[in-house]
């Protein structure tokens, strides 16, 4: 068994052929299909059916990826740990950020590697929470953007910043000539959400004593497109305070805060417990405090850099 092998069973499982795979790691499909053949033989078993088209990864086969990504990660750890400091800043970075998240944070992130670490090869992803926590379990992203707590061991979590949630109404609401929102009459109002797809919420359905919370109650996601629905259909909507600014100029007049308590959320990056890249790190860190106003990053990652 090589990590040639490994590197071989991963690409695999992830283009779905064996063409593409060996396309990616620039070596002939025979020469990779060879590979494979000699693992199996070699663990006595079948990682992929070859008579499906893509491929599928068997029952043992999907442990056997699993653990190979692992090894690869860790030995890509121990690589890192013997590189200069110049080398650090190179390379692959793959972070995975909640669509709540991304529209504020991927631009500037972009716009700060590309001017002050070109070297670095920045990938970024929108995905569910769910999704980042699994991807960064099975090692296939180095970094992640959620919303706190995570509530996850093998984790480490460092807060970036806090915001407050606003509502954006519609001229046609009730509320349209209130300064503010309480935030026990939100529900009272026509509330879009985008939560398991755009969509009304329904009173009806919620217990009576049921807590209003972003988590179960409403999520940011495309801002854009929600501000639409309302300017077309009444109603208000949910907003983190860092999307009023991508919100058109003309449209910022229909933003009103929400009181009594303000509703607000700690986005924090999450990395593995054995996550070692601390200059990569404070690449992202210090991206995020030139990206979000200073005042949301009182007490969080306001200077200095971080130790890992």
């Amino acid at each position: 068994m090589t990590l040639q092998q490994l590197e071989y069973i991963v690409a695999v499982e992830r283009y779905g052929y064996f063409v593409a795979a060996a396309e990616a790691c620039g070596v002939t499909q025979s020469t990779l299909s060879l590979m494979v053949r000699k693992l199996e033989e070699e663990l006595d078993i079948r990682i992929f059916n070859r008579n499906t088209h893509p491929v599928e990864v068997t029952g043992p086969g999907r442990k056997v990826i699993e653990q190979a990504r692992m090894v690869l990660y860790h030995c890509e750890q121990l690589t890192e740990a013997t590189r200069s400091d110049r080398e650090l800043l190179s390379g692959p970075l793959r972070v995975g950020m909640i669509s709540s998240v991304a529209p504020v944070l991927i631009p500037g992130l972009f716009r700060h590697v590309r001017r002050y670490h070109p070297s670095i090869d920045l990938r970024t992803e929108e995905m569910l929470s769910s999704t980042v926590m699994s991807r960064l379990q099975r090692a296939e992203l180095d970094m992640g953007v959620v919303s706190s707590p995570v509530d996850d061991s093998d984790m480490l979590e460092i807060p970036l910043y806090h915001e407050a949630f606003f509502a954006y109404v519609s001229p046609t609401d009730s509320s349209f000539d209130e300064e503010s929102i309480p935030r026990s009459e939100v529900l009272d109002h026509s509330l879009w959400i985008m939560k398991d797809g755009v969509r009304l919420i329904d009173r009806s359905m919620l217990k009576t004593d049921e807590p209003f919370r972003y988590e179960t109650q409403y999520e940011g996601g495309r801002v854009g497109l929600l501000v639409q629905i309302i300017n077309e259909n009444g109603g208000i909507g949910i907003i983190p305070e860092t999307h009023v600014g991508l919100i058109l100029r003309s449209h910022q007049v229909n933003v009103r805060p929400i009181v009594d308590p303000v509703p607000s959320r700690t986005v924090s990056l999450v990395i593995r417990r054995d996550f070692i890249h601390e200059r990569l790190l404070n690449v992202v860190v210090e991206a995020v405090r030139r990206i979000i106003p200073q005042h949301l990053l009182e007490n969080v990652i306001l200077s200095g850099e971080l130790k890992i």
